[in-house]
C-alpha cells in the first residue's frame, strides 16, 4: 500500500472512522456535514482558522452558487454568512474590443439571485464556529508528519494539536479524506497522480470602489490578456479577479493605486462607473490540476485535492462543496466501514459526470476566449449575441450552480443526509 514514512510517535493512538486532512472551506464543510452522524470524525489542519496566515480564509471572496447556499442552509451556517454576502442579481458577459455581449437577469429565471459573494474569512468563521461546537474532533494547529495507508486502516503521525508543537501524536482511521489542496500530501501518499495544465497566468485580486454603488451585477469581461471579473460586495464595492500573464501580474502588484485603477479602467471600461479606490492586491498562479482518480485504497479526494480550476466561471469552490455533500451522504449510509472499496466506488461514480462537466466547461472557456484568431473571435462574439437572444440557453446556464449531472446532493435539496 502507498505511504509516506511515519516518524516516531507517542504510544497512545486515537481511533477514528474518518480523518479529514485539511480544514479549509471544503474540508470544514464535509466534516460539519457528518457532525450529527455516529461516525467519529477528526479534522487535522496546520493553521488556525482565525490566523492571518490561514490561506483558505484570507481576503479573497467566493461566489457561492444556489446549491452551495442550500447546503450551508442545511448545515445551519447560512444566516451567519448572509449578513455579509452580496446577491448576484444579474450577470453581464462581454468580449473587450468586440461587439459580442450577453446579459442574464435572475428575475427572468424566477430566482432571487444567481448566487452570493462572500469573503472567505466570513465563510471560514461561520464553518469553524459551528465545528468548534460540534462533536467533531479537532487537531488545530497540527501538521501531518507521515501517512501510512494499509488494507484495513490509515495511520497518521501528527506534530502539534492538543499536546503542543513538540509532542507527536498518532491517529488511525478507516478512511482518510484529502481536503488539503492542489498540492495534496494525502494524494501523494495514496499514489494518485495529477495532471497539471499551467495557464501561464496569475489571478490579480483586489477590492475596488467605484463612484457609484453596484446594483448586484457581476461582470465577466474577456480581455486580450485574460478574463476580468468584477463581483459585487456587500458594502457596495467590487472584488476584482483579473487573469494576467505572470509579468503583467507582477507589474499590477507594483503599480501605485492610481496607475492600477487607470489600467483597470482601460481594460474593463465604464459599465461599473469610475474606479476610485483600490484595496490590497495579491496574485495567485492559475493552473488546472486534475487528479487521475478521486479515490484510492482507504483514501478519497475532494475540493482542490481532486481538481483545482481556473476562476473564470467561479465554479471551483462550488464543485468542491458538492464533492463534500455527496461524500458525506454516501458515508452516512455506508455502514460499519466507511473506507470499503464499494463505498468509495459509489462516491466516484456519483461525482464523475459533474466533475468532468465542470472541468471541461471551465477549461473550454479559457481556451475559447484566449484564442485571438479573427475567425474564432467573430464566431464566439456571434455566439454571445445569439445566447443573449435565447431564453432556453440562459435558463440552462443559470442551472450550472446545481451541477452538470450525476444527481443533486440531498443537502442541496434541503434534505437530511439520510
Amino acid at each position: 500500500m502507498a505511504s509516506t514514512r511515519l516518524p516516531e510517535a507517542s504510544a497512545a493512538v486515537d481511533r477514528f472512522d474518518i480523518a479529514v486532512v485539511g480544514g479549509g472551506m471544503v474540508g470544514a464543510t464535509f466534516a460539519l456535514a457528518l457532525a450529527e452522524t455516529p461516525l467519529r470524525v477528526v479534522v487535522v489542519e496546520s493553521v488556525a482558522h482565525a490566523s492571518q496566515g490561514q490561506p483558505s480564509f484570507d481576503d479573497r471572496t467566493t461566489a457561492l452558487g444556489n446549491a452551495s447556499r442550500r447546503i450551508f442552509e442545511a448545515l445551519g451556517i447560512w444566516d451567519r454568512i448572509a449578513r455579509e454576502a452580496a446577491p448576484i442579481r444579474a450577470i453581464h458577459v462581454s468580449d473587450a474590443g468586440r461587439f459580442g455581449f450577453a446579459r442574464l437577469d435572475a428575475r427572468e429565471q424566477g430566482i432571487p439571485a444567481f448566487g452570493y459573494v462572500a469573503a472567505n474569512r466570513v465563510i471560514g468563521a461561520a464553518l469553524w464556529e459551528r465545528l468548534a461546537a460540534s462533536r467533531v474532533a479537532l487537531r488545530v494547529p497540527a501538521s501531518v508528519e507521515g501517512i501510512e495507508i494499509g488494507a484495513e486502516r490509515v495511520d497518521l503521525a501528527l506534530r502539534g494539536g492538543p499536546h503542543g508543537p513538540t509532542h507527536p501524536e498518532s491517529l488511525t482511521a478507516r478512511l482518510v479524506v484529502a481536503a488539503d489542496g492542489a498540492e495534496s500530501q494525502v494524494r501523494r501518499a495514496a499514489a494518485i497522480d495529477a495532471r497539471i495544465k499551467d495557464y501561464d497566468q496569475v489571478a490579480l485580486v483586489a477590492n475596488v470602489a467605484t463612484d457609484r454603488p453596484h446594483d448586484g451585477t457581476a461582470f465577466e469581461r474577456f480581455t486580450p490578456s485574460g478574463p476580468l471579473a468584477l463581483l459585487p460586495l456587500a458594502d457596495g464595492s467590487y472584488t476584482v479577479v483579473w487573469a494576467r500573464s505572470r509579468a503583467e501580474g507582477q507589474e499590477g502588484l507594483r503599480l501605485e493605486d492610481r496607475a492600477f485603477l487607470g489600467a483597470l479602467q482601460q481594460h474593463f471600461g465604464w459599465r461599473a462607473g469610475r474606479f476610485v479606490r483600490a484595496g490590497r492586491r495579491a496574485a495567485y498562479p492559475l493552473k488546472l490540476s486534475r487528479a487521475e482518480a478521486v479515490v484510492g485504497s482507504r483514501a478519497v479526494l475532494i475540493g482542490n485535492a481532486a481538481q483545482a480550476l481556473h476562476p473564470v466561471a467561479g465554479q471551483g469552490f462550488n464543485l468542491g462543496v458538492r464533492d463534500a455533500a455527496v461524500l458525506a451522504e454516501v458515508l452516512a449510509g455506508a455502514g460499519a466501514d466507511p473506507g470499503a472499496p464499494d463505498v468509495l466506488r459509489r462516491f466516484a461514480e456519483q461525482r464523475a459526470v459533474d466533475r468532468g462537466g465542470v472541468v471541461a466547461f471551465t477549461d473550454g472557456l479559457v481556451r475559447l476566449f484566449g484564442d485571438s484568431r479573427a475567425p474564432i473571435a467573430a464566431a464566439r462574439n456571434l455566439g454571445l449575441l445569439l445566447f443573449d437572444l435565447a431564453p432556453p440557453a440562459k435558463s440552462a446556464l443559470a442551472r450550472i450552480s446545481t451541477g452538470f449531472g450525476g444527481g443533486t446532493p440531498r443537502l442541496a435539496r434541503g434534505l437530511p443526509l439520510q
